[in-house]
């Protein structure tokens, strides 16, 4: 008669020591303790299927307590009572898991991500990539694409309206929408459910950005800017920001090897810009006093307006909007990308520069008449010109002249 196995109980679980030698406890019905030199409690289960030994695997101490081993235990002898080997479920559950995992809404988006956002800018990709981690991928990340439905989707955008980003609930609906179109191309969905979305939220109107476009009003912005009491290198960014208008993004990731002060030139490599051409931006003689200024406090930076956290990195998108806002320019006076929109009304109304000169200094898609892009260096001596009599008007017109 075979020797029968007292159960264990937690206690002994808990209190049993590794020794030299791995150590076995049984605790009956083929379920037993494997306690191994390095201190691991790996719980074993050996069974008979078809006159055949197997083992089976079902999870560490304390992870797995002794009452869930044996409920385990009961579940898979279940299985082998009616012929079916538990470790063969096991392995299928695991790639069930596994392809579940890799049809995820999240490893879908990212795989996306990585491939149709290479045109766009940084600092697009990076707030695309924020929105998803921040807003969707903890809610529904880890649902698969050919799963996920409607409502599931909807109430992450609720979730995102309601906290009165109505314009970025939109921007999620269009790229959740752009996932799994994607999806559907690669064989890994049938339908793009956020297209049942399209109105579901209230419609959002863009506005433009806030812009100073009358001569009466730039001037007292400059003067102000000139009276600015923040840091250095936001002042200069500022000063530079009318003689220039470039796009913010732009002003604030210039490089110091991108500036010749020789040849009062700052040379944009085309991966900087929104077009991906690379662009020239003529500096006007106010513009290079001013970098030579800035260069004995940010020239051993690779960035002219370094972040005050770590010279690695450039100054915050912010800090030009806050900028303004601490001298008392509303959110509906003036924005960051507002010079832009100040410099080509006045170049074009007040100064009657030429729209195309405008334009190509605006890095726009401009177009020559057999419809060819023209290249960065066209109409260089003329935008030179340019950029030299706006730095001029600016000047006279900060001092009421």
């Amino acid at each position: 008669m075979p020797k029968r196995i007292a159960p264990l109980s937690e206690l002994q679980v808990r209190n049993a020591k590794p020794q030299a030698k791995q150590v076995t406890l049984f605790d009956g019905g083929g379920l037993y303790l494997l306690i191994t030199p390095t201190g691991g409690k790996l719980w074993r289960l050996k069974y008979s299927l078809q006159g055949k030994e197997k083992l089976l695997a079902l999870g560490a101490y304390p992870e797995i307590s002794l009452a869930d081993a044996r409920q385990r235990r009961e579940e898979a002898r279940k299985l082998v009572a009616n012929g079916i080997d538990p470790g063969e479920v096991k392995k299928a559950k695991k790639a069930s898991i596994e392809e579940s995992d890799e049809n995820s809404f999240e490893v879908i988006a990212r795989e996306w991500h990585g491939k149709f956002l290479l045109n766009k800018s940084d600092s697009y990709r990076d707030k695309m990539l924020a929105i998803f981690e921040r807003d969707v991928f903890p809610w529904m990340g880890k649902i698969a694409v050919n799963e996920l439905k409607a409502p599931e989707l909807l109430s992450v955008l609720r979730r995102i309206e309601g906290r009165g980003a109505l314009e970025t609930a939109h921007r999620t609906r269009s790229a959740c929408s752009q996932v799994l179109r994607y999806a559907v191309a690669t064989g890994r969905a049938e339908r793009d459910c956020a297209s049942d979305l399209i109105g579901a939220l209230p419609p959002y109107k863009k506005g433009h950005r806030a812009a100073l476009t009358d001569p009466k009003d730039v001037a007292p912005l400059l003067r102000a800017i000139d009276g600015y009491q923040g840091t250095f290198p936001v002042k200069c960014a500022l000063k530079l920001a009318p003689l220039l208008f470039v796009r913010p993004g732009e002003l604030r990731k210039s490089e110091w090897s991108e500036i010749d002060l020789e040849a009062a030139e700052w040379r944009i490599p085309a991966d900087k810009m929104k077009m991906k051409i690379a662009h020239i931006v003529p500096l006007a003689s106010q513009s290079v006093d001013i970098l030579k200024e800035l260069y004995p406090l940010t020239g051993h930076s690779k960035y002219l307006f370094p972040s005050p956290r770590s010279p690695l990195y450039p100054m915050s998108d912010n800090a030009i909007l806050s900028a303004l806002r601490r001298m008392g320019f509303e959110k509906d006076e003036m924005s960051g990308h507002g010079f832009r929109a100040m410099a080509r009304t006045i170049l074009d109304e007040v100064l009657h520069v030429r729209p195309d000169y405008i334009e190509h200094q605006l890095a726009h898609a401009v177009k020559d008449p057999n419809g060819r892009a023209y290249n960065r260096t066209a109409h260089l001596a003329e935008r030179k010109k340019m950029m030299q009599a706006w730095a001029d008007y600016l000047e006279n017109l900060k001092l009421g002249r």
